[in-house]
């Protein structure tokens, strides 16, 4: 009787051990075959993502014509891809722009100017409605640019914040060693140190401006009032050569003139769900926002062009 209990436990203990045996050759070759169609979706959407025209985009209202048109799937015909790639910085726009891992880029003419002089072949395609403005902090009591002496003045260097600074100096004839930049690349952050008393002054573009002017935070200094249009959506000259990305690039102009007629018709409150999305811009502060009016795909003026490129050599 003994033998024959052991004889039986014997059994099982093998039967166990062949269901566990195959059980782990089962899910071996599930893993295997899990991990090898992974690779291929992988492969599979890094072909997609190649084939799409990709513009870098970032939280600001220049964007927004951007922003309307992929909402409202304006970017597809049926057979176009046009992707938004999101950062928080122009420094990172430029790296995807230079690494080629974009197409295209929401920028200025001045780092545009600066890339071109590294050797980078890239053309300012399309001027966008940016403008930029230097708010002081509300507890620095500075009212004026000479007061900026001794102070610290967030930006970004070799972008149109850092030509802006470098005016203020010259306008307000203060040395240059006695106003310190600051290079603050992420828009939020560089809000974000203002509104906790880290900076003295900072150069933003909207909505980060508005939302500064909110907090009471005092503006001194606008781009329009000096009749500088440097914001531009720039592209690579290479890729842009070819047929197919030129036919992307067709479809992509005809979504954003869409989008701007959308918005100016509109407004931007209209599209209040998008700001919060993209831009942290709460609702009641988008009435705040100055009246802009966006405009149909064309190229900068000359005279900025010019200007950027002067200021770079």
């Amino acid at each position: 009787m003994r033998k024959l209990r052991y004889f039986v436990v014997l059994l099982a203990v093998f039967s166990t051990l062949s269901t566990i045996v195959v059980f782990m050759a089962a899910c071996g070759n599930s893993y295997k075959e899990t991990k090898r169609l992974s690779r291929l979706e992988r492969q599979r959407l890094a072909k997609e993502d190649s084939a799409a025209l990709k513009i870098a985009v970032m939280p600001t209202l220049d964007c927004l014509p951007l922003y309307v048109a992929r909402e409202n799937k304006w970017f597809c015909d049926g057979k176009t891809d046009i992707r938004l790639k999101y950062f928080t910085s122009q420094i990172d726009c430029d790296t995807a722009i230079l690494n080629g891992r974009v197409e295209g880029a929401v920028s200025d003419l001045v780092r545009v100017a600066r890339m071109n002089s590294r050797g980078a072949k890239i053309k300012p395609q399309i001027a966008t409605s940016a403008y930029w403005q230097l708010l002081t902090n509300r507890n620095s009591r500075i009212r004026e640019l000479k007061q900026l002496d001794d102070k610290m003045v967030a930006m970004t260097r070799y972008s149109v914040t850092d030509m802006l600074a470098d005016h203020v100096v010259d306008s307000a004839k203060l040395k240059s060693e006695r106003v310190f930049k600051v290079q603050i690349n992420d828009v939020n952050v560089r809000l974000q140190m203002m509104q906790n008393n880290e900076m003295d002054a900072m150069f933003v573009t909207e909505p980060q401006a508005t939302l500064a002017r909110l907090s009471k935070h005092k503006l001194l200094l606008d781009t329009r009032k000096l009749d500088w249009n440097m914001g531009v959506i720039a592209f690579r000259e290479k890729p842009m050569k070819d047929v197919d990305r030129k036919r992307q690039y067709d479809v992509f102009v005809k979504a954003y003139n869409q989008a701007c007629d959308s918005i100016n018709k509109n407004g931007i409150a209209h599209y209040a769900h998008l700001m919060e999305k993209y831009c942290r811009t709460r609702r009641e502060a988008l009435d705040s926002i100055p009246k802009t009016k966006f405009h149909h795909a064309v190229g900068p003026r000359e005279k900025d062009v010019m200007m950027a490129e002067k200021y770079i050599k």
